[in-house]
């Protein structure tokens, strides 16, 4: 099944003396100095924050004899020879132009782990990858269900949440790895060669941190570079295509598009609610796989049928019989706060998508309802939202706004949905969310959605999505009562 494994030969890197700088601690920093020292480098962590946290975690570092400087992530130490960075620090911190200057190479903690798989004797485990601006965490969790109904060893890691370094280096061996990168991390892994990767969609996000959208889907496309066997994309966003079409990658990997409609040969598509694979069958011209019902998918919104398929086509192209991709589908739960069903109340459905912090998410979660009641707003990040609320306005029984930057939301209502009733709600204390779930209890009708899709991040108002998530459950339970 699939290729099989390989071992790093050209990629292996000698640690042992060298003089490497750890940029960051968290939840990168700290077990990448750790691996970097017990491989005998001499490492130095530098980090901009010097609060109670990064104090503790210096300490234990320093009880390693690894050198910490804290509130000083700007300077580059003398002797380096490597920076591991944090994915999050930017490219244009001053530690990065001294590197360039100084012809210092800079890996993240996903080239770290890339360099070090099969360092210990082992086999080293092929990479199938996903990225995308959304939906990344979900369809790398559906490859894994599908992967482990295939009875391959296999786990869902990198950006969410798992670390590849324990991945690549922990006692349990795998047959496969089901990963999840983001834009930061591509952009700090120069030699990582997926066996297959995805890049789900492409909509402006982090445009802070990459300079523009030409670099954000640059280093988005980085995940194609070097593939073995497919290049995954979206027929829907000719963003994703263009990028494969851009990519160096090995002698006979293929494009593999995933469409939400019929499929032509070389896609997996969805045919009379029949998720079908033209890619990965015998005369793909004429003859069709079935993988899965549209049931089968939990939930079965269009966008999480589209990750479905996309976790379908790069288990395909490990080998994964049609079988396994059904049970795995029907055996996967999504996490909390991603089109979650809270409850219904006199005939209303109300479903926490909390995780929908950017437009083109919200976008796709308003799509899955006929009739909205919309609570949205918190921090934009720089975006605008006259396309969401243009494509959105006829789904909308009227909006509830929340949030720092929620007058932009409601400008753009103005301007495209003016018939729409919305609520300003101008406050942010940890009363707002129930005072918003009564307002929109107040607006709905029978048959409605009261959807929490904010389209905006959290921190305004709380720590985390998840935190919001939460609010909003418990304010409506607090109603149901």
């Amino acid at each position: 099944m699939g290729s099989g494994k390989v071992t790093s030969t050209s990629e292996l890197f000698d640690f042992q003396g060298k003089h490497v700088t750890v940029a960051g601690l968290g939840v990168s920093g700290v077990p990448a100095a750790r691996v970097l020292h017990a491989r005998g480098a001499v490492v130095t962590v530098v980090n901009d924050g010097d609060d109670a946290r990064a104090r503790e975690q210096a300490a234990a570092l320093e009880a390693l004899g690894i050198t910490v400087r804290l509130g000083d992530g700007a300077s580059l130490p003398e002797g380096t020879e490597l920076i591991v960075t944090a994915p999050g620090w930017k490219p244009d911190k001053p530690l990065f132009l001294a590197a360039e200057k100084a012809g210092v190479p800079v890996w993240g903690d996903v080239e770290l782990a890339w360099r070090l798989r099969g360092h210990d004797g082992r086999e080293a485990a092929p990479w199938l990858a996903v990225t995308g601006t959304n939906g990344k965490t979900t369809t790398v969790q559906m490859l894994a269900s599908i992967l482990t109904a295939a009875g391959l060893r296999t786990a869902a890691v990198g950006n969410i949440g798992v670390s590849l370094l324990d991945a690549v280096l922990g006692e349990e061996e795998y047959d496969v790895l089901a990963v999840e990168l983001s834009s930061y991390q591509l952009h700090w892994a120069p030699s990582l060669r997926a066996h297959s990767a995805a890049v789900l969609n492409l909509a402006p996000d982090h445009l802070d941190w990459h300079g523009s959208m030409e670099a954000y889907a640059r280093d988005k496309g980085r995940i194609y570079e070097g593939n073995r066997v497919a290049c995954v994309y979206n027929v829907e966003d000719k963003a994703t295509e263009d990028l494969v079409r851009e990519a160096d990658v090995e002698e006979g990997c293929r494009a593999i598009g995933f469409t939400l409609g019929a499929p032509a040969p070389s896609q997996l598509g969805v045919v009379d609610g029949i998720l079908v694979d033209r890619a990965f069958v015998a005369n793909r011209q004429k003859n069709a796989q079935e993988l899965a019902e549209v049931s089968d998918v939990n939930p079965s919104a269009p966008h999480n049928i589209a990750n479905a398929l996309a976790a379908a086509a790069l288990a395909r192209a490990f080998g994964v019989p049609a079988q396994a991709v059904r049970e795995g589908l029907r055996a996967f739960r999504p996490d909390a706060h991603r089109i979650a069903h809270v409850a219904d109340i006199d005939s209303v459905a109300y479903v926490d998508d909390s995780k929908a912090t950017n437009t083109h998410a919200a976008e796709a979660s308003l799509a899955s309802y006929e009739s909205i009641v919309w609570i949205a707003g918190g921090l934009a990040k720089g975006a605008t939202f006259d396309e969401l609320v243009a494509k959105s306005a006829k789904r909308l029984r009227g909006a509830v706004l929340i949030g720092a930057d929620r007058a932009l939301i409601r400008e753009a209502l103005a301007r495209h949905a003016p018939e729409v009733p919305v609520v300003d709600l101008d406050r942010t204390d940890t009363g707002a969310m129930l005072q918003a779930v009564t307002e929109a209890k107040r607006l709905a009708q029978p048959g409605d959605t009261v959807l929490l899709a904010p389209a905006c991040a959290s921190m305004d108002m709380f720590t985390n999505y998840n935190q919001r998530g939460d609010a909003f459950a418990a304010a409506v339970r607090e109603l149901e009562a």
